[in-house]
């Protein structure tokens, strides 16, 4: 009985040795595996939706996805920078730009992906030509949006900028003709844009589709005045500067950009969303 535990005592040491000498490279194993799964932030409509249809692409190629939801507009940027993400999936290029241009962030533009088609809607207002003197007019605080906001209206006649002013940067500042004195307001985060919709706080209201997607919105249908395709705000992949090379961001990238993927975004999104050629 004796020899029996010595027996199994001496089996269990040498599991136990076998084990630890082993841990290493097991640790090693699990380190690979832990270098496939990209974690990627994004607002959830539509930026998470189209990377879940991506999922299956990515898992052919031996990356787990893993995707990060935000409500907000700072956060994926911050947690980006701070390195709790790979990659972050949710701002258009301006607002890229502007961000890093604040904040000294060290990213790089990964790939552009796609537009949403912002446009102003209106619970009281039917037609533009019905628009009152003096009416309301409410976009986002973010500044990035502002010029975006200026050049629909500058194309529907209701404002012009001054001479020399890139219409893409401009401020409400630069506004030079008004013959509706139209009165701005740009004290609202752009998600609660809806929200302020649906209690009819303005005349106009500027909102982003995917915004707009979640109250049953669509630009082209309901939009009282809807901007055209506009390249300088695609949204895009972020990442930070050091990972620019990574493959899995390669790969992201591609499956993204793939004739089967934009098709898919066409179509489920009805041409509200457009995908980016690569």
């Amino acid at each position: 009985m004796k020899k029996k535990l010595l027996s199994v005592l001496g089996i269990g040491c040498l599991a136990f040795s076998l084990a630890a000498c082993g841990g290493g490279e097991a640790g090693k194993e699990e380190g690979k595996a832990d270098n496939k799964v990209l974690k990627v932030g994004a607002s959830p409509t539509p930026h998470a939706e189209i990377l879940e249809h991506v999922k299956p692409k990515l898992e052919k190629e031996g990356i787990e996805l893993e995707i990060v939801e935000f409500q907000d507009y700072v956060l994926p940027n911050k947690t980006l920078a701070e390195g709790e993400i790979d990659a972050n999936y949710f701002q258009h290029i301006p607002f890229f730009e502007e961000a890093k241009a604040e904040n000294g962030y060290d990213f790089v533009n990964a790939g552009n992906i796609h537009i949403e088609l912002m446009a102003f809607y209106s619970q009281s207002v039917k037609d533009i030509r019905d628009l009152k003197d003096g009416a309301t007019v409410l976009v986002s605080n973010s500044k990035t949006d502002w010029g975006r906001n200026i050049a629909i209206l500058q194309e529907a006649g209701l404002v012009k900028v001054k001479e020399g002013v890139d219409v893409k940067t401009a401020t409400f500042e630069d506004i030079v003709e008004n013959p509706k004195n139209l009165v701005f307001k740009n004290d609202v985060n752009a998600e609660l844009l809806t929200t302020a919709y649906q209690n009819d706080e303005a005349d106009l209201i500027a909102i982003n589709a995917n915004f707009a997607g979640t109250i049953d919105l669509a630009p082209e249908r309901d939009g009282i005045i809807v901007e055209s395709d506009n390249a300088p705000y695609a949204n895009l992949v972020a990442v930070r500067s050091e990972d620019k090379d990574d493959e899995r961001i390669k790969k992201l990238v591609d499956a993204l950009h793939d004739s089967e993927t934009q098709q898919w975004i066409e179509e489920k999104w009805n041409g509200k969303i457009k995908p980016v050629k690569k």
